[in-house]
């Protein structure tokens, strides 16, 4: 047990009752607890680590000397909600900036899917009831892991065995063996029009019902479900060849006493696994020792929480020796462990050790834990024991199961079949009412009928209800669903294949995994991207530097070379003229001190990889650190070897040692980091980097570089690089010995230690001698400013949603020009609930009555912290409102969980469509979330593009994606629906209006078959042919015109009106083709053989001629012509004339068919037969001619002029436009960053980077392992 003092600090935790939770940063609400507690009370060790947090949140690391110490840390040091950066009275602002409910989130929620979580995690706490919780001190109850945990044995197989823990197997596909057919049926059936013919199928197997083939309407369906679960199998096949490929990964697993070559899948609980540097960690490992000193090993967790930071984990001090597989494989014990749960940053466990002395325990906490989709860097090697494996993982568990995802064309569909089938219920109703008054009126008279054939006229209406529902059925078309299936397919095979899509540096081609939703992608409005590695490159460049006022860069354009104009220096000089300088210039001094800052200043460990000293892999943290440390390399100034208390840099090859006496590491609050060092000559120094807003006003009276460095960092802003201003002082050593004093009084103090730390930098940091500025570039991806341009011309507003902190976030925002400079930022950084509310409604209120908003664009910047707030249900509504009014939205901060709220939230509120774009495991929830999910493959983690519906490799290729894939299937798809619709009802609300001439008897017009295939053979490839080949424009104009994609965001293609539109066109067509025709054949028609022609030849001269009008329609609407279309639409109504012939023929000599013998030599022969079919067409579609022409000519639309353009070629003048624009912006862009300027750097605030560096010693020979 161990004897906590508690010092009066704010916390949080829950009461013995779940219901209620104590808010962190309520003091009153921590008052009433902390009377409650019994200050000496002994709380075990365990109950403490399970509020681990972040390991922002972690206790320094003590030395192995200095564990008695760890044994009295105040509470305060191990309070998770505390910044020890804040002073003890100000409201504090916790680094990881997950919302403050949700650093109290529930950890253990395996019977929990993130699809099944209300909002707000709140919620999620409180509606989890049933589950144990712990306090995040231990207040409460604490979670017992004897009884609630797993006990794994190490080096024991056997034992592990027999407890059956979960294989590491993982699965993010939609089916398996057991599910696809229960999945598949409800999927398929949840869509009406399969519902009602499976309806219909089942009534015409009634008896005297059908007055059709009982098996065509059960045939087809079967057909069509065999079609659609064919393209489901083969998409989903795709995603268990994706799983396997990352199950069969080879990792190494000890054996005995060697490491042996073992499959992913092959991993089991208590395995023990070398992970070598730049390999991804199979599953969820408990860190026993590594390759670097005191157990240290780096890892980057960009596929989990979007931070490209390195983390740093250690190894237990007690295993940490272990560094070879014999001693390892020595190793006896076992781990007492939580059970697996979805909670990223907690973990909860005990090692026990078997000792000469008996068992030893060894507290676990998340310092220790490597969490599978993590990867390691910098780190040559390591060994692990598997925790958690496959589904079980930390990864897995906030993985939720693949959705079943429906397009809002679909639902529309649907929508419109119910109606259609109150019309077509509405019509069997009527014409069996009529069928009923006929019988009444005339059964007598019309006995050959058999319409008193039933005894019970109410068991007579009802039958001819269903007789009439059969014969109408096909209203709704039951090909629709098969060729929308086939076309989507197609077009998911098209945007597969697309070269410009293609990457050709990974050999990665676009895949679109779920062709379902390819019409979505051209309705889009929202779209929610990730930062990291999807905007960005995650490569950090230096590229430029501002060194005693001139400038420098690796690459000059001729017209920016420098030159001296009136004996003053202007323009850049390249790298190679910055080391002339260094020998031959006034400012070689300043130089020379800039470059040994940059070798010296930094927390970066070396590693040299040969002989060649320039040969130097550095292990930075952070990217920063590493690409200035790797600038300084460029320029001759190597850092090469790194000791407890020195560094040694190479200059010229000559090597310099220079004295680490002291380091003020850098964080939120300082925004900066000084190194003081004893140089090689004796003198003591400061060197000092950080933001030009911190560093500008501890800088010394007339500094003479100031006002030039001033100038370059404006021009470095400007192209979106992040800036850091670099000074020193010399310290002489009589003032070096007091302020030391004072630093060493304030780094053992045990009450807010880091503040004191903080004032003790303060004394020294002043009066410094700037000596210049660096630029490095967070290498965006190519094309992306580009891309954010087109969308945003598009109409579609983009939110990042970003791990990231604020200023880094707005940095990459003007970078990638999602950020414009005409723009205002809204940021919110609150501190509390009631604050965040009053500043959201004081915007809203300042904003909401604009005049000219599009003149006036505003971008909302949130952190995480505030977010939380925002996302409570009382707020999260005017949030929205106020975020809606932006035309960018960057989150910065956020948490896995919280994207995904981010996402749910517009979703439930806006009727709109969205799309999410991530390339990590951490960005799979909000792919999931969102109605269309993109995933950035080709990189490293695959986790996302693996649960995306389309995979890129390229954030640029979201612009053809939507602007030209999107917008042509969703245009298809619009026009198959309406036509597929059309040409049903043209065909069958014949059979309608003959009943008024049938005496309502149920006789068809045409021969059943012939009926059946009019879908399966004659109308089935020009919607097929339209829906995978049409384009009402061509790609280069919709590249060139994005503000055509509107078209799509307003379902300008399909909605209501053109569905009704459609229909009622189909109603009057079929209403001239029957009466037109009845007209025609009103006294039957006299052969020339003296024989009457009779019904069928009616019926299929009709036939016929429905056929010529529909196949017209096509022809009328089809805006490219290719030799597929030729092939669907004349070759359609040829291929029927050729049919009729051979089947009229044949299939009544096989007793098939029996209505057409003797027809096909009748039909030919007959004048009539032509005239109708010529006739009747031509004037059902004058009038859909003169609607057209009436629409271009009168009613012109934005594609009806493009369309034009392209036809014509009308060259575009607006190039000169956009360079106008350009330099415009470029001014906005330099007067808003003289107001104000800010910096990005993204150093690792752990607090732990001062005492890491003083174990290292790369002098030492790393264990080999």
């Amino acid at each position: 047990m161990l004897n906590v003092h508690y010092s009066a600090r704010r916390m949080s935790g829950t009461s013995n009752n779940n219901s209620h939770l104590i808010d962190p940063f309520e003091d009153q609400a921590n008052d009433e607890t902390f009377q409650n507690i019994n200050i000496n009370q002994s709380i075990s060790l365990q109950s403490l680590q399970a509020a681990a947090t972040p390991q922002n949140f972690r206790p320094a690391y003590l030395p192995s000397g200095d564990r008695n110490r760890r044994l009295s840390l105040t509470y305060s040091q191990l309070d998770p909600y505390h910044n020890d950066f804040v002073d003890d009275d100000e409201e504090q602002d916790p680094f990881y900036s997950d919302s403050t409910e949700l650093m109290r989130q529930v950890s253990n929620m395996s019977n929990f899917s993130e699809a099944n979580l209300p909002l707000t995690s709140n919620a999620a706490y409180s509606n989890i009831s049933n589950i144990k919780t712990e306090t995040s001190m231990g207040i409460g109850t604490s979670r017992n892991i004897e009884e609630e945990g797993r006990t794994i044995y190490i080096n024991k197989p056997q034992q592990n065995l027999q407890q059956k823990f979960l294989h590491n197997r993982i699965s993010t596909a939609k089916y398996n063996f057991l599910t696809f057919f229960p999945k598949f049926l409800y999927e398929q059936f949840s869509k009406y029009a399969n519902l009602f013919f499976l309806f219909t199928a089942c009534i015409q197997q009634i008896k005297d019902v059908s007055p059709t083939n009982k098996y065509t309407t059960l045939g087809t369906l079967i057909v069509v479900l065999a079609a659609t679960a064919f393209k489901e199998i083969m998409e989903d096949y795709k995603r268990h060849n994706s799983d396997s490929e990352v199950n069969k990964r080879i990792c190494k697993s000890l054996k005995g006493s060697t490491f042996e070559g073992k499959e992913w899948n092959e991993v089991k609980v208590g395995d023990i696994i070398r992970v070598e540097g730049g390999e991804f960690f199979p599953a969820d490992l408990i860190l026993l020792s590594s390759s670097e000193p005191e157990g240290l090993c780096y890892i980057e967790t960009s596929n989990l929480d979007g931070e490209t930071n390195l983390k740093i984990k250690q190894a237990p001090t007690e295993t940490s020796g272990l560094v070879s597989p014999a001693q390892i494989a020595s190793l006896g014990g076992h781990i007492k462990s939580e059970t697996p749960n979805n909670s990223l940053y907690t973990f909860d466990g005990v090692l026990v050790m078997n000792t000469a002395d008996g068992p030893k325990q060894v507290p676990l906490d998340p310092m220790q834990m490597l969490l599978r989709g993590a990867q390691m860097r910098n780190t040559r090697w390591i060994y692990g024991i598997v925790i958690f494996t496959g589904h079980e993982t930390k990864l897995m568990r906030n993985a939720s199961a693949t959705p079943i995802k429906r397009t809002s064309v679909e639902k529309m569909v649907n929508v419109q079949i119910i109606f259609l089938f109150c019309i077509l219920l509405t019509m069997s109703i009527a014409c069996s009412l009529g069928s009923l008054i006929t019988s009444i009126k005339s059964g007598d008279k019309l006995s050959y009928l058999r319409l008193l054939a039933t005894s019970s006229l109410p068991s007579q209406f009802g039958f001819n209800i269903l007789t009439y529902l059969i014969l109408f059925n096909n209203l709704i078309p039951i090909s629709l669903i098969v060729t929308m299936e086939v076309v989507k397919f197609q077009q998911a095979a098209l945007i597969n294949s697309d070269l410009d899509m293609y990457y050709e540096k990974t050999d990665t081609p676009a895949l679109c995994r779920t062709s379902s939703l390819v019409e979505e992608l051209g309705q889009i409005e929202y779209i929610f991207s990730d930062k990291t590695g999807t905007l960005t490159c995650n490569e950090m460049e230096f590229r430029q530097c501002s060194i005693a006022g001139l400038a420098y860069s690796d690459q000059v354009e001729d017209a920016k070379k420098a030159r001296v104009i009136d004996g003053v220096e202007t323009g850049s000089y390249d790298f190679n003229q910055l080391k002339t300088h260094l020998n031959d210039h006034p400012t070689g001094n300043v130089i020379n001190e800039f470059l040994t800052l940059l070798a010296v200043c930094h927390t970066v460990i070396p590693e040299q990889k040969d002989e060649n000293p320039a040969n130097v892999i550095y292990q930075a943290s952070s990217p920063d650190e590493g690409a200035l440390v790797k600038g300084a390399l460029v320029l001759d100034y190597i850092f090469t070897t790194r000791r407890p208390k020195s560094v040694n840099i190479r200059v010229n090859g000559v090597d310099f040692e220079y004295e680490i006496l002291n380091i003020c590491e850098f964080n939120s609050t300082r925004k900066r980091m000084s190194t003081v060092v004893r140089t090689p000559d004796g003198k003591i120094k400061l060197y000092c980097k950080g933001a030009d807003t911190v560093i500008l006003e501890r800088l010394s009276e007339n500094n003479p570089f100031t006002e030039k460095t001033l100038l370059h960092l404006e021009e470095y802003a400007t192209e979106g690089l992040r800036t850091l201003c670099i000074a020193m002082r010399e310290i002489s050593e009589e003032e070096y010995q007091n302020w030391s004093s004072v630093y060493e009084k304030a780094s053992t103090t045990l009450t807010n230690r880091q503040e004191e730390l903080d004032k003790a930098a303060e004394i020294i940091e002043r009066d410094l001698f700037l000596l210049g500025a660096t630029a490095i570039e967070d290498k965006l991806q190519e094309g992306v400013p580009e891309t954010i341009h087109t969308l945003q011309q598009a109409g579609i507003k983009i939110w990042v949603l970003t791990g990231d902190r604020q200023e880094t976030a707005i940095n990459i925002g003007l970078s990638c020009k999602l950020i414009q400079e005409e723009m205002s930022l809204i940021i919110i950084n609150e501190k509390t609930h009631g604050a965040t509310k009053d500043f959201i409604e004081k915007k809203i209120k300042e904003f909401k009555n604009r005049t000219n908003p599009e003149a006036e664009p505003l971008a909302l910047i949130i952190d995480g912290h505030s977010l939380g707030f925002a996302l409570e249900k009382d707020l999260e509504k005017i949030f929205l409102d106020l975020a809606t009014m932006c035309k960018a939205v960057v989150c910065c901060r956020v948490s896995p969980l919280q994207k995904a709220l981010v996402v749910k939230l517009v979703k439930r509120h806006l009727k709109t469509i969205l799309l999410a774009i991530g390339d990590g495991a951490n960005d799979v929830s909000m792919i999931q979330a969102a109605h269309v999910g993109v995933g950035i493959s080709g990189l490293e983690g695959m986790q996302a593009a693996r649960s995306a519906d389309v995979a890129i490799s390229q954030f640029r290729y979201l612009k053809k994606l939507l602007l030209v894939h999107g917008a042509w299937s969703y245009h298809r798809l619009s026009k198959l629906i309406l036509y597929s619709f059309y040409k049903n009802i043209t065909l069958y609300m014949t059979q309608f209006w003959f009943t008024f001439n049938n005496g309502f008897s149920g006789q068809v017009i045409y021969e059943s078959w012939t009926i059946t295939y009019y879908n399966v053979l004659f109308t089935v490839l020009p919607p097929m042919v339209i829906g995978i080949f049409d384009q009402y424009v061509s790609a280069r104009m919709l590249d060139r015109y994005p503000q055509m994609y509107m078209l799509g965001q307003k379902s300008e293609f399909f909605n209501v009106r053109s569905f009704w539109g459609w229909t009622v066109n189909a109603f009057f067509h079929s209403l001239v083709l029957y009466w037109v025709s009845t007209f025609i054949f009103s006294q039957d028609l006299v052969l020339a053989d003296g024989q009457l022609a009779g019904h069928w030849f009616w019926g299929t001269t009709l036939y016929t001629a429905v056929l010529a009008t529909v196949l017209g329609k096509a022809a009328l609407i089809t805006d490219l012509w290719t030799k597929y279309t030729y092939l669907a639409i004349p070759g359609s109504f040829i291929f029927w004339l050729v049919f009729i012939m051979a089947y009229g023929t044949i299939a009544p000599r096989l007793r098939f068919s029996e209505e057409y013998d003797g027809i096909v030599p009748k039909l030919f022969s007959s004048p009539v037969f032509y005239l109708t079919v010529l006739l009747i067409p031509t004037i059902c579609l004058f009038r859909d001619y003169i609607w057209k022409y009436s629409k271009r000519m009168y009613k012109t639309r934005s594609y009806h002029i493009v369309q034009e353009i392209q036809k014509f070629n009308i060259p575009d003048y607006r190039p000169r436009m956009e360079q106008f624009q350009k330099a415009i912006r470029k001014v906005r862009a330099v007067q808003r960053l003289r107001r104000s300027r800010g910096f990005a750097f993204s150093q690792n605030e752990s607090g732990q980077e001062a005492h890491l560096i003083r174990v290292y010693d790369t002098t030492v020979a790393k264990p080999k392992g």
